[in-house]
C-alpha cells in the first residue's frame, strides 16, 4: 500500500499486513507507523474481519520507536509523520469489529511490542524475544507496555520487563500468558492465518460482540463487567442468525452427534 506496508488478502475476510522497514530493522518511525494505521483502517473498511500484523524484515518484528524521530518531536522539529500514528494504529488494534493477530517472527521491543500487546492474539516463533527497554533509553513506557502488559502477565512479571529492560524469551511471556502458542522459526505467518482462517469462519456479529466484551472488561469492575456482557448476550441472542444457529445446532444432538462432534476438539 505504501512504502512501508503490504497488504495481502489471503481469503475472504482475512487480511495480512506487513511491515518491511530494512533501513532501519523495523523501527517504528512516524511514517512506517502512520502507513501501518492507515493499511489496517483501509483493511477493515473493506471487510477485514481479521487482520494479521507481520513483519518483512528477517530477526524483526515490530521495534521500538525510531529515536531519531522520538527525540525530534520532543525537541519540536519535524518528524517523518506526525506523533499521533501512534494512536490511529491503537485505535485500528482496539476496533470491535476486527479481530488482530501478532505474527511475531522476531525480536520485538518497546512501542512495536506495545502494538503486539494491544492485538487480541500473538502467535510467537521460538526465536522471538519481547523486551520493554525504555528504562535503559532514560524513558518509561508510553502506550502500554507497563499498564497493559501488568494485565497481561502480571505485576511481578510486568515490573522485571520493564524495570530492567531485558527481554524475554518467547517461551517464557508464554508461560506467563502473554502469548497464545510458540511455534517453529518461519511459521508465525502460516500458524497466524490459519488461526485468521477459522476466526473469520466464525459468525461476524457473535465475534464482534465478545471482542466488544473483551475490551469493555479492561475498565469496568467484575460486577459491570457481568451486566455489560449479559447486555451484549441479549442482543446478540435475539437476533435470527443466533435463534437458526441454535436450532440447528440442536437438530445435530438431537441426531446423536457429540459435542467434540460438533465443536471440535482442542488445538495441538
Amino acid at each position: 500500500m505504501g512504502q512501508f506496508v503490504t497488504l495481502e488478502r489471503p481469503r475472504e475476510g482475512v487480511a495480512l499486513v506487513t511491515m518491511s522497514n530494512p533501513a532501519i530493522n523495523n523501527h517504528g518511525s512516524w511514517e512506517g507507523i502512520a502507513e501501518l494505521a492507515a493499511t489496517m483502517k483501509d483493511a477493515r473498511e473493506t471487510g477485514a474481519r481479521v487482520t494479521v500484523l507481520a513483519s518483512g524484515v528477517p530477526g524483526h518484528w515490530f521495534e521500538h520507536a525510531w529515536l531519531q524521530d522520538l527525540a525530534d518531536g520532543i525537541e519540536g522539529k519535524p518528524t517523518t509523520a506526525p506523533g499521533r500514528a501512534w494512536y490511529d494504529a491503537l485505535f485500528e488494534i482496539g476496533k470491535t469489529d476486527v479481530v488482530t493477530i501478532a505474527a511475531v517472527s522476531g525480536d520485538c521491543s518497546g512501542g512495536g511490542a506495545e502494538l503486539g500487546w494491544a492485538c487480541d492474539l500473538r502467535i510467537a516463533e521460538e526465536q522471538a524475544l519481547f523486551a520493554q527497554p525504555e528504562v535503559q533509553i532514560a524513558l518509561t513506557t508510553g502506550i502500554g507496555g507497563t499498564s497493559r502488559v501488568a494485565r497481561i502477565i502480571g505485576r511481578t512479571a510486568t515490573a522485571e520487563l520493564v524495570m530492567l529492560g531485558r527481554p524475554m524469551t518467547a517461551r517464557r511471556v508464554y508461560e506467563l500468558g502473554g502469548v497464545n502458542e510458540v511455534v517453529p522459526a518461519g511459521k508465525a505467518v502460516e500458524v497466524a492465518l490459519a488461526w485468521a482462517a477459522e476466526l473469520a469462519s466464525r459468525p461476524a456479529m457473535a465475534l464482534a460482540a465478545l471482542k466488544q466484551i473483551l475490551v469493555a472488561n479492561d475498565d469496568l469492575s467484575l460486577a459491570d463487567a457481568l451486566a455489560n456482557e449479559q447486555r451484549v448476550f441479549q442482543g446478540v441472542a435475539t437476533t435470527p442468525e443466533a435463534i437458526a444457529t441454535m436450532r440447528a445446532i440442536q437438530a445435530r444432538f438431537d441426531a446423536g452427534e457429540s459435542i467434540r462432534s460438533v465443536y471440535g476438539g482442542p488445538r495441538g
